[in-house]
């Protein structure tokens, strides 16, 4: 398994990624995750659209819930962008979240069971099992347009960069 040391911060302390970091031209890989209500949902289920994966740690802390929030306001502006939020928060968490939070134009998932997107896209902390912060654009054919490993998962990603880059693919 790829380590890539140093590449995140928490705190000012650097973590490990685990897995194969995702670059800019690369045919996005499929990957299954589970959605608030347990069923899964895999990244080929959401082909024909453009995809912006905002990824955090736990939903449920300050900026994780300012970047969902974020997300979930743009979301509802654009009917050929999907926007799925993946952590590793349980699924009920999710819901709960969701509901509390009035959640409805992003797709909250969850990669807990087998850290499946946080392998294959290089976003896994090895020394939390949380997944670092940052974001990743696919267009309708399949390929990543725009990667982001925020470096302090304390921070926000860029979101004007981000779907600056998705709009062109609309």
């Amino acid at each position: 398994m790829q380590k890539r040391n140093g590449v995140v911060k928490l705190n000012g302390k650097p973590l490990t990624l685990l897995g194969k970091e995702i670059i800019i031209g690369d045919n996005a890989i499929d990957f299954t995750v589970l959605q608030a209500d347990s069923t899964p949902l895999s990244l080929s289920d959401t082909k024909g659209k453009v995809r912006v994966i905002s990824v955090v740690p736990s939903i449920d802390t300050p900026v994780c819930d300012m970047q969902t929030g974020r997300f979930n306001h743009e979301a509802a502006q654009y009917d050929d962008i999907v926007i799925l939020s993946i952590s590793v928060d349980l699924p009920f968490a999710l819901q709960k979240y969701c509901a509390a939070k009035d959640i409805n134009n992003v797709k909250t998932l969850s990669d807990h069971r087998d850290l499946d997107f946080g392998l294959k896209y290089g976003f896994v902390i090895e020394e939390l099992r949380l997944l670092s912060r940052g974001a990743v654009v696919i267009d309708r054919e399949n390929i990543v347009r725009y990667v982001e490993y925020t470096p302090n998962i304390e921070e926000q990603p860029n979101y004007d960069k981000i779907l600056e880059v998705a709009k062109q693919y609309i």
